[in-house]
């Protein structure tokens, strides 16, 4: 049988940090499945209070607008009530922002392993009005020819666009580098 509120874990405050960050991190990113948030540098602080034992994750969107962030927060909170945390609050920072400099590099080789192109390093902003340059050398996933075209600058979710190799006509993801 299961036991549905499993009791707080014991131990040191750094343990108890140790077995909540593990909690946390472990949680999959809904819309890219093959990383989880802390290979994609969404998950940025685990604190246990001392006392208390409550603990607070902290997350920072891959973007302000990112849909999936109501998601990631039931996830993270399910993860940690699992691990023995069911009074656990996340809360959402929005700087330093994001960057896809922030993909781990196992993050990176996962991506890379499911057909994702990961970023090169971010560029830094762009400025108004003028365009955003084409990333350098996007190798095909498939067969690594650098002979890459855009076919919509947006894919399945915001943060990735639409290329396809001119050699193998095979069409991939490239996710973004922000």
């Amino acid at each position: 049988m299961v036991n549905p509120q499993p009791a707080t874990p014991s131990g040191s405050p750094a343990d108890a940090v140790a077995a909540a960050r593990a909690a946390a991190a472990a949680v999959v990113d809904p819309e890219l499945r093959v990383v989880t948030i802390e290979e994609l540098g969404i998950l940025r602080d685990v604190r246990v209070e001392s006392g208390t034992g409550r603990v607070t994750v902290t997350i920072t969107p891959t973007y302000s607008g990112c849909p999936a962030m109501e998601v990631i927060r039931r996830d993270i909170l399910a993860a940690l009530a699992a691990a023995g945390y069911p009074d656990a609050e996340v809360e959402t920072v929005l700087a330093p922002a994001w960057s896809t400099d922030w993909i781990s590099d196992a993050g990176r080789a996962k991506l890379a392993e499911a057909g994702i192109v990961p970023p090169g390093p971010a560029s830094g902003p762009v400025p108004l009005g003028l365009p955003r340059r084409r990333p350098p050398a996007v190798a095909c996933p498939r067969c690594g020819a650098t002979d890459t075209e855009e076919l919509s600058r947006f894919g399945a979710t915001a943060c990735k666009a639409l290329w396809r190799c001119t050699r193998c006509a095979e069409p991939f993801e490239y996710l973004k580098a922000i």
